[in-house]
């Protein structure tokens, strides 16, 4: 099974698709600046003693919410201010979603990646408008794709003349409040791009608690490892220093103070991938 030409430089010093591990994660949402100031100073020592690239994460509105009474986040002016502020007092790149194309101009001024929720992957007006920022675009593979068909995903973007397009496996829907992984999609969609493992997304239960989502990150750390033996390019892998408190996606995120021991693990079984053969 061939794999895609060649990485890319998402900004200066991370490189997707050509041995680096590269880690996306933060909260779930920005709460506040200081929730995000808290993970983002931790993240920075634990990747740089790690050798991990290391992309801060969170999002400025949670569109997807399961009810209308959810906590959705701050909003774009003030989501975008605390990701500014963040990118430049901790000297750290930014990746955040969007939902809706006037979106993409904006947060491209503060992001170096803009992440397409998992929901949206199909909206080509989405897609064309993060393509054309000329910023790193991250699709989460919809619950519903077949990994084949994700590369028509990559190509609206490149349709935009930008390369810079790497795909994100959360795991697909398996009966109702359930979601499986099918490792088979990760060489799968290596075809086509970079591609990144959503350790928490993967072990969400969407929906499952009742008004909410639920989540079951006991397994996060099996899915992380085999997706790493695998031959992925990086993960996605969402934190939060108290996890029961967060506004969403506590169920299935990674404690904070777990995360150096959950990364050293995390990345043996990526230099173990890094050694597998794309062919068999």
């Amino acid at each position: 099974m061939n794999r895609f030409d060649q990485g890319f430089e998402l900004s200066e010093g991370i490189v997707l698709g050509e041995g680096q591990m590269v880690l996306f994660s933060g909260p779930c949402a920005i709460e506040s600046y200081d929730v995000c100031a808290e993970v983002a100073e931790k993240m920075k020592l634990i990747c740089e003693k790690l050798d991990i690239r290391y992309i801060f994460k969170a999002s400025f509105d949670k569109a997807n919410r399961t009810s209308v009474n959810s906590q959705r986040g701050v909003g774009l002016e003030e989501g975008l201010n605390v990701l500014d502020r963040i990118k430049r007092e901790f000297d750290l790149s930014i990746v955040t979603d969007i939902h809706e194309p006037n979106q993409a101009d904006p947060v491209s001024d503060v992001a170096q990646a803009l992440q397409i929720p998992a929901y949206l992957c199909r909206q080509t007006d989405l897609l064309v408008a993060a393509g054309k920022t000329g910023k790193t675009v991250k699709i989460k593979r919809g619950q519903f794709m077949a990994p084949e068909d994700m590369q028509y995903a990559v190509n609206k973007v490149k349709s935009t003349g930008n390369n810079k397009v790497c795909l994100t496996e959360r795991g697909v829907s398996f009966g109702y409040h359930n979601l499986v992984v099918d490792m088979r999609a990760l060489p799968v969609m290596r075809q086509f791009s970079p591609v990144i493992f959503d350790v928490t997304h993967s072990v969400q239960q969407p929906g499952g608690a009742g008004g909410s989502s639920g989540g079951q990150k006991q397994f996060a750390p099996y899915l992380a490892r085999a997706a790493g033996a695998a031959g992925v390019d990086g993960f996605f892998i969402e934190t939060h220093p108290e996890p029961e408190e967060a506004w969403s996606d506590g169920p299935n995120m990674i404690p904070l103070h777990q995360m150096e021991s959950f990364l050293t693990m995390t990345k043996e079984a990526f230099e173990l991938g890094q050694n597998a053969t794309n062919e068999i």
